[in-house]
């Protein structure tokens, strides 16, 4: 399978950027998220029943809110790390720490699961010159590995939980339920490969058919793509997925600590992957669906509400805040980048290939 580019001749066509990301959009979707932000601390502030939330935040302690927010900045540039090493270890780091930050900073604003960021990420390396067919894959190599740590947590930690290895009371049913789904999730990315290599398009295929056959081979190609970079040993590309989400933990966890908590570990992380999926919910952020599952999940294994409540929103606010100041910046750098010179991603076009077996 050697999708090697070959050299064009003639002016490079452009790309065209996905309409969720043009001006106009991100706009509407910044102004939504300045009301979502807003209406929570209007409710923060002043609601009936939040007076323990509101001075559990009257004695936070503000050394471990600043390394709060230090162990998010270090999660986000972890994701930068990762990124690079599974598109191109030749790609400049400026050039990669605005495509990751911007990355993120459209998954803030468009809360879609990630797609919004890998295809603001997938138009701004067509647009730097790398080879379309590539990205795909790559799209989705870096999807499912930045993706194993959080299973991992479930795969691993549900077991252990379940058999009191891990200290701490937790709901049987709800951790059988979601430990046996991140099997099954397992299980069946594990068996993509040979599931869509049967996808093959009829002669005269419709429209629809050659782009599902596309999207297929992108599919199956990059979950290839991702046993080859964890059996070539790519250690940034594993080490940056594990920071990304490491550091978010580390950051939720002193969070808890800032306000005078100390959950037991392996419940916290469990209910930490459960209720991230919470940002599944179509909203600005994820802000209402992110914070309402972590927030039900955590006092679910057995933390305090009032505890848990301030230590969520701290810890949302620098999630959300972080990403979004410095991927917006690196958006307007990207796109002068990409308008000022050719072809910033040239250098990896002959990366469109499988890598070697160890």
């Amino acid at each position: 399978m050697s999708a090697t580019a070959q050299p064009q001749e003639g002016p490079r066509p452009r790309a065209e950027m996905p309409k969720e990301l043009d001006a106009r959009h991100l706009r509407r979707r910044v102004i939504e998220l300045a009301v979502l932000i807003a209406a929570v601390a209007l409710l923060v502030s002043a609601a009936p029943g939040l007076g323990d939330v509101r001075q559990r935040f009257a004695e936070a302690n503000p050394a471990l809110i600043v390394l709060v927010a230090l162990l998010q900045l270090c999660s986000t540039l972890s994701y930068v790390v990762a990124f690079r090493d599974v598109f191109c270890r030749r790609m400049s780091w400026g050039f990669s720490y605005r495509i990751g930050m911007a990355e993120q900073a459209t998954n803030v604003l468009l809360p879609t699961g990630g797609a919004g960021g890998l295809a603001l990420g997938a138009w701004a390396l067509r647009e730097g010159g790398m080879n379309t067919e590539y990205i795909g894959r790559r799209s989705v190599a870096l999807f499912i590995i930045t993706s194993i740590p959080s299973f991992a947590c479930l795969v691993i930690g549900g077991p252990l939980l379940l058999l009191g290895v891990l200290p701490g009371g937790v709901p049987t049913v709800v951790t059988a339920v979601f430990t046996g789904l991140a099997i099954a999730g397992v299980l069946v990315a594990a068996s993509l490969p040979a599931i869509l290599s049967r996808t093959r398009p009829e002669p005269g295929a419709s429209r629809v058919s050659r782009t599902w056959r596309s999207i297929s081979k992108a599919i199956a190609g990059g979950v290839v793509d991702t046993g080859m970079l964890l059996r070539s040993g790519r250690w940034k590309a594993i080490g940056g997925a594990i920071g990304y989400l490491g550091f978010d933990i580390l950051s939720i966890t002193v969070a808890f600590a800032a306000f005078g908590a100390s959950p037991e570990i392996g419940p916290l992380i469990f209910a930490y992957v459960i209720g991230q999926l919470g940002g599944l919910i179509p909203l600005p952020a994820g802000i209402g669906g992110t914070d309402g599952g972590l927030i039900g999940a955590l006092v679910l294994y057995g933390n305090p509400f009032s505890q848990t409540a301030a230590a969520v929103l701290a810890y949302r606010a620098f999630q959300v805040g972080i990403p979004a100041a410095l991927g917006a910046i690196a958006f307007i750098q990207l796109r002068k980048e990409l308008s000022e010179t050719e072809t910033p991603a040239a250098v990896c076009t002959q990366l469109a290939e499988p890598l070697p077996a160890r």
